[in-house]
């Protein structure tokens, strides 16, 4: 029973069921809807079939009904018991051929593709900023490209005119499946470690050269025969796509542990040799947008699975939560562009310090000439490793050196400085600080700035200063490093324990 139809709707238009009952013909006469003397337009079909796909037409697909700002719209759904517990309503929101031009892009639309328009913009930005890291920001750049193009090709594939011209084109942004993860594993990798890409990375893209082999009998296919399969959901294409859907999203998973991976060896790599925070809140963001994503591609597969012993508009539901996923993706480059206008120096990450090596055992020389018989020789032994002073004392020593120099105010003070100071291989000055301090050599570092801001504080010359004056005065890069680094050492953030002086 139709119990709405849109306004713009022909006065003279005849509506048709079309769906799985009738292999999908739009304008079946067995399938006529028929006006009925309250004004209502009613239809009894009877079929095998205990669960059916449907849709209504006026008679042609290019006049098949829409969603509600007028583009495709995903298959109804009823089944036996629904049918038989009371009529079923259907209310058509729009037909595709008669939307409006003011309605031809919905918001959802718009937001995505401004958000192409901004990933282009960052194409041209990012460039412009980068002084450091030129090989990281090229991937990202890929990224961006990539996310852009596969965006604007959804937005573009759900317009009513471009998918019965083009309906394989709805399978082309599933390519970003195989792609997105080698290249942001790749780019955090370059940004964090320099490390270069080799020909073993290659590997990686293995899986969407087997996606295109899969997919291109039906790139090969008729338009017409191939959008009829895409509307019944053919069985084997339904197959393919859940196939490689399904491995997508646990390939994917894979590469976003990996980077979270990645991401925290840089931490403790960089904080066992450098003082100076690095900025990696915006890492930590795309990791979370991306896990958003993941969790919508978790739900998708769920309401596929559950599809199959629960009865409910599967469809629907569906198309919503990929719509959904999108538009989460879509974030990234509004995200970015917040970055680069904010904080530009996340573009320039400093690599991770390689740690050192202790120093290597010289081999021993012969003393006999060359014409002298060579002796047997004798068992190896591995080398015995370096001696360590007295824990204690070297820990007085760090200590004293710390309290009178004061190298901590040097904002890039590193490890191999302070050992240089020290007159101490930075290794053994690496286990000093992690033994006897029970510290990292970032947090270390940071501890003494933190007492000596704290010093500074209680000075009654202090109150015409700012706090990030005092930060920065003490060796802080950034008044972010300065905030948290206090937090972790006092559990007061700044102003309260400056506060917590000033009423004394």
């Amino acid at each position: 029973m139709l119990t709405g139809l849109p306004v713009n709707t022909p006065a003279d238009a005849a509506f048709y069921l079309v769906g799985s009952f009738n292999h999908w013909q739009p304008a079946d006469a067995r399938y006529r809807f028929q006006r009925q003397a309250n004004g209502m337009w009613e239809l009894t079909i009877r079929t095998a079939q205990t669960r059916i796909e449907y849709k209504v037409s006026r008679g042609t697909w290019a006049s098949i009904e829409g969603s509600g700002h007028g583009q495709v719209r995903a298959n109804r759904v009823a089944t036996r018991g629904q049918a038989l517990a009371s009529p079923i309503e259907v209310r058509v929101q729009s037909w595709e051929d008669l939307n409006g031009t003011f309605q031809f892009y919905s918001l959802y639309d718009l937001l995505l593709l401004f958000s192409c328009f901004q990933a282009a913009l960052l194409l041209i930005a990012i460039p412009s900023i980068q002084q450091a890291n030129r090989a990281a920001n090229r991937w990202l750049l890929w990224l961006l490209g990539l996310g852009a193009g596969a965006t604007l090709l959804t937005v573009l594939s759900s317009d009513r005119t471009v998918a019965n011209a083009y309906p394989q084109l709805t399978l082309v942004p599933d390519f970003i499946w195989f792609l997105y993860g080698p290249l942001f594993y790749g780019y955090i990798r370059r940004l964090l470690f320099n490390e270069a890409p080799s020909w073993r990375r290659w590997q990686y893209f293995l899986p969407v050269a087997l996606q295109l082999l899969a997919y291109l009998p039906y790139f090969l296919l008729d338009s017409y025969e191939f959008q009829l399969r895409l509307i019944s959901h053919e069985t084997s294409l339904r197959g393919l796509l859940l196939a490689t859907g399904l491995v997508a999203l646990l390939t994917n998973a894979a590469y976003w542990l990996a980077c979270r991976r990645a991401i925290r060896a840089y931490t403790r790599q960089y904080e066992a040799n450098a003082s100076y925070a690095q900025n990696l809140s915006y890492l930590s963001a795309v990791l979370g947008i991306q896990g958003v994503c993941l969790s919508l591609w978790i739900f998708l597969f769920a309401v596929a699975g559950a599809s199959r012993w629960v009865d409910f508009d599967v469809y629907t539901l569906a198309a919503r939560t990929q719509a959904l996923l999108w538009l989460a993706f879509s974030t990234l480059p509004y995200f970015l562009g917040y970055v680069v206008l904010h904080q530009p120096e996340i573009f320039r990450l400093v690599p991770a310090l390689a740690t050192p090596l202790p120093p290597a055992v010289p081999k021993p020389v012969p003393a006999e000439s060359a014409q002298a018989p060579e002796p047997a020789p004798a068992p190896l032994r591995p080398p015995r490793p370096p001696k360590m002073p007295d824990l204690p004392a070297m820990q007085a020593t760090v200590a004293n050196y710390m309290r009178q120099r004061k190298p901590y105010l040097n904002p890039s003070l590193t490890v191999h400085e302070l050992a240089a100071g020290l007159q101490l291989p930075p290794h053994v000055l690496s286990k000093i600080i992690n033994d006897g301090f029970g510290q990292n050599f970032f947090d270390f570092v940071n501890a003494h700035r933190v007492d000596e801001v704290k010093h500074l504080m209680a000075a009654p010359q202090a109150r015409q200063y700012t706090l990030l004056a005092l930060a920065l005065e003490v060796g802080f890069n950034s008044k972010t490093a300065f905030n948290r680094a206090f937090k972790k050492h006092t559990d007061q953030t700044p102003s309260e324990f400056f506060g917590g002086l000033r009423e004394k």
